[in-house]
Parts: C-alpha cells; structure tokens; sequence
C-alpha cells in the first residue's frame, strides 16, 4: 500500500479533527475538518466515526490534489448531521446524512446539502433516501447511494429497492427495477470506474450474500456478480481486476483481496493481512478508476487493482 496523506500538524494544531472524506473523479483527495469545540465523542462508536458535531457547525474542507498540492475551503452553517461528503461538478461539496424522517404533511426532511467551494455558503438542500451506508458521485456529479434495512423497509421509495442514483439537484434519476439477483438488505461500499458505478451490497434472503453490481449511466446497463468476498469495506476494479478490503474493526490491519473476472465468475486470486497506521473503522474505503482508497486512522493509503 502506497502512503498518499495525513493531517499536517499545524492542522492539528488549530484544533480541527478530521471527519468525513471523499476522493473525487480525478484522484483528488477531500477532508472536512471541523473544530473541536463544535464536537462531542460517542463512548459506544470508535474511531473518526464515532464524533458527531453540534449543529450548525463550520468547518474547513482540506482538498490535497493530485499534483501533491493542499488546498482548504471553509463550509459555513453546515445544518446536516454528515456521514458522507462528496465533490460535484463546479466547485461544489455535497455534505450527506445517513438518516432522513418522514413529517406529517408526508414528505421527507433533507438530509443533503450542496455548499459553494468559493463561499463557503450553502446553495441547496434535497433528500436522496434513507439510511445510507454507501456514498459515491459519478464523473457527471451524479449521486449514487446503497442503502441500509432501515431505509429499504422504512418507507422511502428509492431507498426501497436498495440502490439509487440522483441527479445533483436530488431528483431520483435510477432505480434497479427488477434487474438485481436479489434483494439488497445493506449497502458495503461503492466505486467509479471511468462512466460507470459500482455499488456493493449485500441479501438477507436464504440463498443470499454480497454482490458487485456494474451500473452504466448512459446505456442504463446493469450487471451483477456474486462477489468473491463477502461484505467487503472497500472496492476498486480496473476492466477484469479488482481489489476488495475487509478490515478487523478498530483495529490497524485489513485483509488485501485480489480477484479476477475469468468468464462470468469473480476468483480471488490473492489474500493477505495488511499492517496500517491505524485503526480501520466503518466507511474506510472507496474505489476510484482502478484506485482503492483507504482510511487508517487519520492516514490515507491507497492499492491499486
């Protein structure tokens, strides 16, 4: 695994932790960090994961391009409780929740924002179902998402059929429609390769298990496979390889996967334990073009497929 970037300590020093992150289309990686004093800490969730800010809260988008350069951007009044951040088409940040709540009237509260990197400011809020454990943007600056039981059996209609995809005003503009080997029950992890998606995800049906569903944008093809790994955290595919992670939660190892498409059948065709710098904990991964990104504390790795 290749070492690519952890805070720097006059980051640290301001009082800022780093939460959520994304990487973008063209390998650029994106971390929001928000100040302590806008923080308190779960006993009961370790890791990054398990801070959750007050809100509103500002907070300080640190961009470390693909040249090595670092820029910040500071997200002002940000009213989502975030799980996910990604970037979109005109310099703009998608700031994500993982639950929404139906109200009374019967619509559904937002629970995603779209903030001007110039500003600062937000520039929109929509809803884009419930309860998502898997996030990722297309090079278009569409929204995909996996969904977890609660959305799919909590009433929201595109979380209920597992996937999603949206366009970056919110609009619902995919659904699988019959066109899964199974019913999806939770999300795993997501990942981009040129134009197309990919969303991993797992049945609780008996003749389940975890799938790599192929989504193609501008044809609507979709393509499932069974996966070679069972409820992987990260995926990253580059024509017929892939490598997939599972890690030992909160704890500094992963296990490295490499599979191969031979016919119709994904293989592993290696496995090993990987030492990281840190504890591995949930939304730890996410694949872009044949690039699997990886968080291990407050390190970023990356493995090629």
């Amino acid at each position: 695994m290749e070492r690519v970037w952890a805070p720097s300590a006059a980051d640290l020093r301001a009082g800022g932790r780093p939460l959520w992150w994304t990487v973008g289309p063209t390998g650029e990686l994106a971390v929001l960090f928000v100040h302590r004093e806008y923080l308190h800490q779960s006993p009961y969730i370790k890791g990054w994961v398990g801070w959750g800010p007050k809100l509103p809260f500002d907070g300080v988008l640190v961009i470390r391009q693909a040249d090595g350069s670092v820029q910040r951007r500071p997200i002002k009044d940000v009213q989502v409780w975030p799980s996910h951040i990604a970037l979109l088409p005109d310099s703009r940040l998608l700031v994500a929740g993982g639950r929404t709540r139906r109200e009374d009237t019967g619509s559904w509260t937002p629970n995603a924002a779209v903030f001007s990197l110039a500003s600062g400011e937000q520039q929109d809020s929509f809803c884009i179902g419930d309860d998502i454990p898997a996030l990722v943007t297309d090079h278009n600056g569409s929204i995909w998402t996996a969904h977890g039981d609660e959305g799919i059996y909590g009433g929201h209609p595109e979380s209920s059929a597992g996937l999603a995809g949206w366009s970056t005003a919110g609009e619902a503009i995919w659904a699988p429609a019959g066109r899964l080997p199974d019913r999806p029950l939770q999300g795993c992890t997501a990942a981009t390769e040129g134009d197309r998606v990919w969303l991993i995800w797992y049945s609780g049906t008996r003749r389940g298990g975890t799938f790599l569903t192929r989504i193609t944008p501008s044809t609507g093809e979709v393509t499932s496979w069974p996966s070679p790994v069972a409820k992987p955290d990260g995926f990253a595919v580059r024509g017929n390889r892939a490598v997939l992670t599972r890690r030992d939660h909160n704890e500094p190892v992963t296990e490295v996967v490499r599979a191969e498409l031979f016919g119709d059948t994904w293989s592993v065709t290696g496995r090993h334990k990987v030492e990281v710098p840190g504890p591995v904990v949930l939304r730890c991964g996410q694949g872009r073009d044949g690039i699997l990104w990886l968080r291990a504390g407050d390190t970023w790795l990356r493995v090629g497929a």
